[in-house]
């Protein structure tokens, strides 16, 4: 990786991290978004809650109060790989 900080979506292309993890990282946050949720892949670290603060589609998504699972995974997902971990 050239670029010293990618995006995890960037991390998620090289294999550095899993579906495995980005999907238990999701799950976890959305059981309990009040309880902090760190992914972590090798020297990276990304708080999933800052992640979902910081993207405005992620939050308009999950305050809605008829969203679906799906819609609500989707948020997430998408603002954790288009976030940038430290």
């Amino acid at each position: 990786m050239a670029d010293p900080a990618p995006t995890t979506g960037e991390l998620y292309k090289a294999k550095i991290v899993t579906e495995d993890t980005l999907s238990a990282v999701i799950a976890a946050y959305l059981a309990d978004s009040s309880q902090p949720v760190t992914l972590e892949a090798g020297e990276h670290r990304l708080d999933v809650g800052a992640a979902v603060l910081v993207h405005p589609w992620a939050r308009e998504v999950l305050a809605r109060a008829d969203g679906s699972e799906a819609q609500r995974r989707n948020a997430v997902r998408t603002a954790v790989l288009l976030a940038r971990p430290s």
